[in-house]
């Protein structure tokens, strides 16, 4: 970092640090890292960005295919997510994945990197299936915060505000966020961060809707939510598969960043 500006970021990370929900694999993903590096670019034209998050990646397969080739890569802002698929297996085990956790965390910062992160929201808010999990992502995050501590990482608290359950930032499969999500993930990390322009308005809920859904609505919904994204996944895990499989990184290498002019979303 130069003259307070970011000038090499990388990301890691599963589906969510990928963009999935933000575009697709025939447009081409953005996601939030993709936002929140052109909002680096923004302020700093020369920072280049890399990012090696793949889609199903569990917390010790972050940590194994993406830490080595970060470090080597020598950013001074890295972001880590994982552990969101680890959340849904059923051998669940929270010092298990904050170990790995732990681990980029400390390579991270030893190579000279200012590291991110954020909390886990509550899945069962949006999805009444998952209301189970409850526990499992309370725990996640507070290992999440300890380690944190310990390593001087940055945390933005996105569990931790209504408006992030907002429908309106969730994809329909209600585990990746939508296109307005992503920016209110960019926005919160800008604003831990303390990025040039960042403020707390990301906390705030978006305007209401202009009509109340009814009960034959959200009845509808449940139904073609458990067809369109619980079953396939339902299915990945009887088959042994992941989203993830033969995937490799959109962008594995440190690139500049071309600005797409569209910084923040009209909330």
């Amino acid at each position: 970092m130069t003259d307070g500006s970011y000038i090499r970021y990388v990301a890691l990370g599963d589906s969510q640090t990928e963009g999935v929900g933000d575009g697709d694999d025939y447009t081409g993903l953005r996601g939030w890292a993709d936002r929140l590096a052109e909002r680096l670019a923004h302020d700093n034209p020369g920072v280049s960005y890399a990012n090696l998050a793949v889609r199903g990646k569990l917390a010790r397969q972050i940590r194994t295919d993406q830490l080595a080739a970060a470090v080597a890569m020598r950013p001074d802002l890295a972001t880590v997510l994982a552990g969101m698929n680890d959340l849904l297996r059923p051998n669940f085990d929270p010092d298990e994945i904050i170990g790995h956790v732990e681990v980029m965390f400390a390579a991270l910062t030893e190579a000279g990197a200012k590291v991110a992160t954020f909390t886990f929201p509550d899945v069962g808010r949006m999805i009444p299936l998952a209301r189970p999990l409850r526990g499992r992502i309370v725990a996640l995050n507070d290992r999440i915060r300890a380690a944190a501590r310990r390593y001087g990482v940055i945390v933005a608290e996105t569990a931790d505000h209504a408006a992030v359950y907002d429908p309106r930032l969730w994809s329909p499969d209600r585990l990746h966020a939508s296109p307005q999500g992503h920016q209110l993930i960019a926005d919160s990390l800008a604003h831990a961060l303390r990025l040039p322009g960042s403020d707390d308005s990301w906390t705030r809920p978006l305007p209401p809707l202009p009509y109340e859904p009814n009960v034959l609505s959200e009845l509808a919904a449940e139904f073609r939510w458990a067809g369109t994204a619980l079953s396939p996944w339902v299915m990945n895990r009887i088959r042994g598969r992941s989203s993830g499989d033969y995937r490799k990184p959109k962008r594995p290498l440190p690139l500049p960043v071309r600005l797409s002019g569209d910084l923040r979303v009209t909330r």
